[in-house]
């Protein structure tokens, strides 16, 4: 079992804690792309690739946007998450998470399914393990709800730039669970 570091916004970090995030989705970088063979016609994934992110059962920590008061040994540590509107203290301010050290993680996650599918291929029951909220109360342009496969492409826009969802990538596909830490 391998333990390796993961990134999350505020709200994702929410949903995490909150029980509504147990999936994420991230793009198959350049590099992973030796397992497609164009030139023979091959369009789908081969079991091959190993996944960045870990296989079942390796860990995630989770880094996300903090502040330290103190140091590794008698330290308070703030998340963003918990306070979104939070400025923080003059002199104190946050520090974004990809500096995030582990001591200070206070969520980890054990993978529990690996897999790569092209991003558009996305379930509505996948969009709402993505951690989206319900807005079936509020009406869309057509009078209907949203549905959580629409939140979802407004969420990965928001997150992966305007022209990413009609790119349709490939993606890795990881689900998790979280596991309980005892300083969070």
């Amino acid at each position: 079992m391998r333990e390796r570091p993961i990134l999350f916004s505020g709200p994702m970090v929410r949903a995490i804690i909150e029980g509504r995030k147990t999936v994420t989705r991230r793009v198959v970088k350049p590099r992973d792309l030796a397992w497609m063979d164009e030139h023979q016609g091959l369009r789908e994934p081969c079991n091959a690739i190993r996944c960045p992110y870990g296989q079942t059962g390796d860990r995630l920590w989770v880094r996300e946007t903090f502040a330290v008061y103190g140091n590794e040994k008698m330290a308070a540590i703030h998340y963003r998450a918990d306070r979104p509107h939070h400025v923080g203290q003059k002199g104190m301010g946050y520090k974004p998470s990809i500096h995030m050290p582990r001591w200070a993680s206070r969520i980890l996650l054990e993978i529990t399914a690996v897999r790569v599918e092209r991003l558009q291929d996305i379930s509505q029951e996948q969009a709402m393990a993505e951690g989206v909220l319900s807005c079936e109360s509020a009406l869309d342009p057509d009078g209907n709800g949203y549905s959580p496969y629409e939140l979802f492409s407004a969420l990965w826009v928001s997150i992966n730039g305007h022209d990413s969802w009609h790119a349709n990538p490939w993606v890795w596909v990881v689900e998790f669970k979280r596991v309980e830490v005892g300083n969070g």
